[in-house]
């Protein structure tokens, strides 16, 4: 998967089969509401297993029920490349197992 930064139609053409993530500042971003804390933590551990297996990784923020990720490549310049868009891809597939929505 390449590095190369998107254009901002490109990524705005993409997030369309992501509902909920949006573009700002240079970043895809979601956040995430779940029943309880255990499966909000659960959600965390699932996400860092993608993010190892992908080698790429999000900013993560764990809160009672919620679960926020920010995500951009870094060694792209921090801007978004289709690796974020995997990622979030990715992290879409999983998260409706933990009840979150």
């Amino acid at each position: 998967m390449t590095d190369e930064p998107l254009s901002r139609k490109e990524i705005e053409d993409r997030l369309r089969e992501l509902p909920g993530w949006s573009l700002g500042d240079d970043r895809i971003a979601r956040t995430y509401r779940l029943g309880t804390h255990f499966a909000a933590t659960a959600l965390v551990v699932h996400v860092a297993g993608i993010q190892e297996e992908l080698n790429h990784h999000s900013e993560l923020t764990l809160g009672y029920n919620t679960v926020a990720l920010t995500v951009n490549t870094h060694s792209a310049g921090s801007v978004v490349t289709a690796l974020d868009l995997e990622l979030a891809r990715r992290i879409e597939e999983i998260a409706p197992g933990h009840g979150a929505s």
